[in-house]
């Protein structure tokens, strides 16, 4: 025991880190990992001890960044969707293990007896059997879908895993999340989360509403394509802002940072949480696997709850979470037994950065020597690129072949798709996105790789489109898979059947 209280002490009165040694580790990541901006804020025993900026907000001569230039943290926007229903839960209006069919009218899954056990909790463990990235579709890559569309469409959404059992990860149950706060409250998730958690705690430059153009003091999002920074358009996230749509400055995430050590209280005076609720978002709630890093981090659990990692680090509890949205990346890190965080915005969308900076400055508030994340991530990376890349051996199609797969296909949650032909040959289109449309290049027995006209945004989420025939010989239906990794494009999901062909002519 006596050993036990000694390691807590410890970790509770390590130094204030090594501005410099900061300063000198944020200059070698962007050099290393081509990234023009990057805002750092760290917390420590309930003040801030860095809120930082480091290059420029979009390409050279552009303003700096500094800690109230606003960046998209993503899918760090999940923790205020959960800490959302923790305040309704707070208010009394809901509990974590109310049946969502009897706290949301019209949710219903495909399964009847799923649609009757599924729990509010449920919509944030990313372990309901939902496949990974499952919905997607419906949130990104320029869909329109309204929030409102969303709920009908859970119906004809596939759980290919185990219900708690299986993890992987979903936005989708986040949406929903959104609408179920939306329901409760009578108030849109927008206002609810801008004015009960961001505005009541204090978060300066912190907002709900995602700019859907470039506006000044936001920062431009970018990725690197064969070897060359370039500049990411807006994907507008009109159904998907529950699940990462919170655009935010450094200075308004190290007060959310501050909030969350302090145990919900925010550093106005406003209790925004109960501190059980607060404890409700980093319990354990679905075990995942331990890194490919763990030796380096010491790490032997890694597990999710509502909306924010937890796992062992160097003998501590860590609690954090990353976020992706149009080519910027953040990633938060909190220590509660060191009362102390960091939180990490970029304006690049490779995450080699932000975990190389993230992981360095954790360690260094433990008061350890960090590894040498930045040589880590670098070698990952050479061995990424070093990989053989699909080569594909095309084979050309005359007219009257390629118009066996003229259509409209037609799937039960994403819509339609169409496959047009023109000089050119084939190409397929989504409905209800903006400009997600790609040419459709042949290999052999109906297989088909579509390649995307908009490579800054749908490049890595090029995919197979396997045409399937009855026994007559005619085109029926398709099935996808994306070629690459990207599990945001789940393409895998859908069956479209065709509902329409044009007459022979």
């Amino acid at each position: 025991m006596a050993l036990f209280v000694a390691s807590c002490m410890s970790i509770a009165y390590a130094a204030p880190p090594d501005i410099g040694q900061i300063d000198r580790l944020a200059a070698r990541v962007q050099k290393e990992f081509n990234v023009p901006g990057i805002g750092i804020g760290i917390v420590q025993d309930g003040h801030v001890v860095l809120a930082r900026g480091y290059g420029v907000q979009d390409g050279p001569g552009s303003p700096p960044v500094d800690a109230r230039t606003l960046f998209g943290i993503g899918s760090n926007t999940k923790a205020f969707t959960a800490a959302g229903l923790g305040v309704l839960v707070d208010d009394g209006k809901l509990h974590w293990n109310d049946r969502m069919e009897d706290v949301l009218p019209g949710f219903q899954l495909a399964d009847p007896w799923l649609t009757r056990e599924f729990r509010v909790s449920d919509l944030l463990t990313h372990h309901s059997g939902m496949g990974l990235g499952a919905g997607d579709l419906l949130l990104f890559s320029r869909s329109n879908f309204a929030r409102a569309e969303l709920l009908p469409r859970l119906r004809d959404m596939p759980f290919t895993g185990r219900f708690r059992q299986d993890y992987a990860y979903n936005n989708l149950l986040y949406s929903i999340a959104g609408v179920t706060i939306e329901h409760v409250s009578h108030d849109s998730w927008e206002h609810f989360i801008q004015s009960r958690i961001i505005d009541a705690a204090g978060m300066p430059r912190c907002t709900t509403q995602s700019p859907t153009r470039p506006e000044p003091g936001f920062v431009t999002g970018h990725s690197v394509e064969d070897g060359v920074l370039r500049a990411t358009k807006i994907d507008p996230l009109i159904a998907a802002a529950p699940a990462g749509g919170i655009v935010c400055s450094i200075d308004g995430m190290n007060v959310w940072m501050r909030l969350l050590l302090a145990g919900g209280v925010a550093p106005n005076g406003q209790r925004i949480l109960s501190e059980k609720t607060r404890d409700d978002l980093w319990t354990p709630h679905a075990l995942l696997d331990v890194p490919d890093n763990a030796v380096m981090t010491g790490t032997h659990f890694r597990a999710y709850g509502y909306g924010w990692f937890l796992e062992d680090f160097h003998g501590a509890k860590r609690v954090w979470h990353t976020g992706t949205v149009s080519g910027m990346v953040s990633l938060t890190s909190m220590l509660p037994e060191a009362h102390a965080g960091v939180v990490v915005l970029t304006n690049q969308e490779d995450h080699a950065a932000t975990q190389s900076l993230a992981l360095s400055i954790s360690e260094m508030l433990l008061g350890d020597k960090p590894n040498d994340w930045v040589k880590y991530y670098r070698d990952r990376e050479n061995r990424d690129q070093a990989r053989p890349k699909p080569q594909f051996r095309f084979v050309t199609l005359d007219p009257a072949e390629q118009h066996a797969f003229v259509g409209t296909y037609r799937d039960a949650w994403r819509g339609d798709l169409i496959v047009a032909q023109d000089t050119g040959g084939l190409r397929l289109t989504f409905s209800r996105a903006d400009g997600l449309t790609g040419r459709l290049q042949p290999l052999p027995h109906d297989l088909f790789v579509v390649r995307w006209d908009n490579r800054a945004m749908d490049g890595s989420d090029d995919s197979y489109v396997q045409f399937h025939r009855d026994t007559s010989g005619k085109v029926t239906d398709m099935t996808l898979r994306v070629v690459d990794h990207d599990f945001s494009f789940d393409v895998q999901d859908m069956h479209p059947i065709r509902v329409e062909a044009p007459d022979r002519k």
